[in-house]
């Protein structure tokens, strides 16, 4: 019983210390983990994603989602790729070869809907630099070349909370979207680490987090008068309403000289207004210091949604000691505000160090106008766009109308009954009105549509702007007239616009509140329908494509793309890539080049070889038949059908051609061909376009080809063999085996025309270098012989039997491929010696005149 006692407090004893030592442990692991995020600093990892390797094909894409909340401190990307390009190259590579990596704030990226956007590309380096070299990222579309291995760190210093999109692009172009039936090119795999750091206290900010964020206290006043406080005139001398005050908690900090102060205010809702000012200023000096001027006291002010502000990085800025900040409908969100270092005047700058100090408080005022109303002095009207989700349509897809006074099945409302009274705003020439609607989460891959029509010329201006109203000042796209607009902008598009209609789109709208302003004047005479939807793909892909949709990697957002025909491309198939008559002549080159496969058919139905006939037959028809459903002709049967029996039957094509040109008999040919079978058919199932299959389908004939060799020599001549006096009669046997291979290689060479193997194995190496160089850009090349191809371009070696081929293919007739393959198939089935009967026969034919030789001495 004492020793049971024993042993279990000593078990207990180890158990606790075992538990601490894990604790310690534990806690020890987590302060690293810690310090991998920021050091020494109060940082935690919010969140953290592990990308599997995948491969992007020719012209695929992918999109990661990243959310950063309001109190992130970085987001760290590790990305490893198989990517091996020189930056200092990177310009000579074409666009539609080169994979990039793009990002975006709010939305996915889209570098390839204009030729505009392609100037944008930044071509070099991407590597964690300095704030100044992303300073345009937040606003902008950056693109950089994928390399091999990125480690980047971007910090709320250089980017914003909010939603960030990455993209990654394997070529870009019109092309990219187009239906091809084969996708040849390079591609490319890589992998993704992407972790976002946050602060652990709301209080802290910055990279490390290590900059104290000021708290303001805020208040609702009923009525406030500015201009109590300022005379400025940009105040507009008015008494607001629904005034939101906000204060420093510290009524008169006084900084010192190397301080700044960062302090943090959310808009909760639609705005009019942000006012910063600087009250109270006085300063702190020492009694032989009060006669300095300070006249040239600046308190420099800078403001910044969602990120830190700084002298090079931020919104608006200015200087509050001589009159307040004004931010003009400021954007929905957590806005920054950074009192910098206090400048004194050079006077004062000399004496900084005798303690003089400026004490001063920080007021914000957010002015809202009352429910309905927007604009100077609340006189303007603002309408919220209630959203009516589409019957039957796309994921997202829905039209947006005014809450009240239009019917819900409506996708458009009248424009006039809506519009401010010009006589209430006080500037007869500068009236608007505005729309505000929402973009709900995960639909940010969706595209804004915007329609006017009217019956008389349109002479309103439209503004649009994310997360807050629109302003002249202000604004992310905007619409003047069909020569003035924000066409050069890769996200606007804008189509057949006339004096009586506008119709343009907003690609990949960002997800939250949108502002819509119309600016307009008095015109009550004339009568103009507007309507706002939200589409999943532009112009429904100008009816020349099919809309599809797809979610990015964390499948929160969904996105849209279009998937063109065979003639044209773009990201709304817009563009022609192939004219009708060129579809025309290339339905006839792709189709009609099969008739190369009479051929060897006819050659083989005249041999009585009626298992090849078959084959080269059916090889033809299904060529032809997959071909004019590839270029949009006819579909006979789906199209996954037709692409596996054209290649299955061409792999079988070309290996029967290897067995034919042996003589071995029907049980072991049917067994060949039933082994053959079987691979081709895995190979023309699963990626039947790879290049390698060529050299596979070769291979397997070529090594049918010497099986039947072997059968036909181990039958025909297995009465060779070596006996047990082998060795004693070696000078016999070598000479008899000298004049067995000698009468083999005689066999062979009556066995073949030569010159029809010649011409087989060159136009077998003219469709093997067709299908090699064919590409998504030179398919219609090299599978069809559009262009004439100069005989220079090919080796001497090749030159001697191409015209045979080649001329005969004239231009917009044939395709390179149909005609090569099958000809070198006729070819080899030609240069096949058919066995006469006396050459069977011939030992028997010996035997017979030996015997008569013997029975004439018995008749004598």
């Amino acid at each position: 019983m004492v020793e049971n006692l024993i042993l279990f407090y000593s078990s207990n004893l180890i158990l606790c210390f075992c538990l601490i030592f894990s604790c310690l442990f534990g806690c020890s692991y987590s302060s690293g983990e810690v310090g991998l995020g920021g050091g020494d600093y109060n940082t935690f990892t919010v969140s953290s994603f592990k990308y599997p390797e995948t491969r992007l094909g020719p012209f695929d894409l992918r999109y990661i989602r990243v959310d950063l909340p309001p109190w992130f401190s970085s987001m760290s990307v590790m990305l490893d790729s198989s990517v091996d390009i020189d930056t200092k190259n990177v310009a000579r590579i074409p666009k539609s070869a080169l994979p990039l990596i793009c990002f975006r704030n709010g939305s996915p990226p889209l570098p390839d809907v204009s030729s505009n956007s392609l100037k944008g590309l930044v071509l070099g380096s991407f590597s964690n630099g300095s704030s100044e070299e992303f300073k345009d990222i937040q606003n902008e579309e950056k693109c950089y070349p994928m390399q091999k291995n990125i480690l980047v760190k971007l910090t709320n210093e250089q980017i914003s909370s909010g939603v960030w999109y990455l993209g990654l692009f394997n070529g870009l172009g019109a092309v990219r979207t187009q239906s091809k039936m084969i996708m040849r090119g390079a591609s490319y795999s890589f992998s993704a680490n992407i972790s976002v750091e946050g602060c652990t206290a709301s209080t802290m900010w910055g990279q490390y987090c290590n900059q104290t964020v000021n708290s303001l206290s805020c208040a609702q006043s009923d009525s406030y008068n500015l201009t109590e406080k300022f005379s400025d005139s940009k105040l507009n001398n008015k008494t607001t309403e629904n005034m939101v005050s906000c204060r420093s908690a510290v009524v008169t900090p006084c900084p010192g000289n190397d301080e700044m102060k960062v302090y943090s205010l959310e808009v909760a809702g639609i705005a009019e207004q942000l006012t910063i000012m600087a009250v109270n200023v006085t300063f702190n000096m020492t009694p032989s210091n009060n006669t300095v001027n300070v006249n040239g006291t600046n308190i420099m002010c800078f403001a910044r949604h969602g990120a830190l502000p700084s002298a090079t990085l931020h919104d608006y800025s200015g200087d509050i000691y001589k009159g307040p900040l004004i931010v003009p409908f400021p954007k929905v969100g957590r806005w920054y505000i950074t009192i910098a270092h206090v400048n004194l005047s050079n006077e004062l700058g000399k004496i900084q160090n005798t303690g003089i100090r400026v004490c001063y408080s920080v007021e914000l005022e957010i002015l809202e106008c009352p429910m309905g109303k927007a604009g100077p002095n609340c006189t303007l009207e603002r309408y919220i766009l209630q959203t009516v989700v589409r019957r039957g349509s796309f994921l997202f897809e829905s039209n947006y109308i005014p809450v009240s006074g239009v019917p819900a099945d409506s996708a458009d409302f009248p424009l006039e009954p809506l519009l401010s009274n010009s006589s209430h705003s006080g500037e007869p020439d500068n009236s608007w009105t505005y729309f505000v609607m929402d973009i709900p989460r995960g639909a940010a891959g969706g595209n804004i549509h915007i329609q006017l029509a009217s019956d008389t010329q349109i002479k309103y201006e439209i503004y649009a702007k994310s997360g807050g109203l629109p302003s002249l000042e202000s604004w992310d796209y905007y619409y003047t007239n069909k020569t003035k607009s924000s066409s050069g902008s890769m996200f606007f598009q804008l189509y057949n616009s006339t004096e009586e209609k506008v119709d343009f789109y907003i690609l990949y709208a960002r997800e939250g509140i949108w502002g819509f302003g119309i600016r307009h004047v008095n015109t009550s005479n004339t009568e103009t329908t507007m309507s706002i939807s939200l589409e999943r793909c532009p112009k429904r892909c100008s009816n020349h494509g099919q809309c599809r949709y797809a979610f990015d990697a964390s499948g929160l957002t969904s996105y849209s793309y279009c998937f063109c025909d065979r003639n044209h491309g773009g990201f709304d198939c817009s563009v022609e890539l192939v004219t009708h008559q060129g579809h025309i002549w290339q339905s006839i080159a792709l189709i009609a080049s099969n008739a190369a496969a009479i051929f060897p058919a006819y050659w083989a139905l005249r041999q009585k070889a009626f298992a090849e006939w078959v084959l080269f037959t059916s090889s033809g028809i299904s060529s032809g038949l997959y071909h004019a459903c590839d270029v949009g002709t006819w579909c006979a049967l789906s199209y996954n059908v037709l692409q596996f029996m054209d290649f299955w039957l061409s792999f079988m094509a070309v290996v029967s051609t290897f067995v034919y040109l042996t003589t071995i008999n029907e049980a072991f040919k049917r067994t060949i061909h039933t082994v053959v079978a079987i691979l081709t058919a895995l190979m023309a199932i699963t990626k039947a376009t790879r290049s390698s299959n060529i050299i596979l389908v070769i291979l397997i004939g070529s090594v049918g080809l010497l099986i039947g060799w072997l059968v036909e020599l181990a039958t025909k001549y297995r009465s060779f063999s070596f006996s047990v006096g082998f060795c004693t009669n070696m000078l016999d046997r070598r000479q008899t085996l000298i004049q067995w291979l000698h009468k083999l290689f005689k066999t062979i060479l009556r066995r073949f025309r030569w010159g029809f193997v010649l011409a087989g194995f060159t136009a077998l190496a003219m469709a093997g270098i067709s299908w090699k160089l064919e590409s998504s850009q030179t398919y219609w090349i090299w599978h069809r012989y559009d262009e004439f191809i100069s005989l220079s371009s090919f080796p001497l070696s090749l030159s001697i039997s191409i015209p045979v081929l080649y001329v005969g293919c004239v231009k917009w007739f044939c395709s390179v491929w149909h005609v090569t393959i099958y000809m070198s198939s006729f070819f080899f089935l030609c240069s096949k010696v058919v066995k006469t009967d006396s050459e069977d026969q011939s030992p028997t034919q010996v035997n017979y005149e030996l015997t008569r030789q013997d029975s004439i001495p018995r008749g004598e």
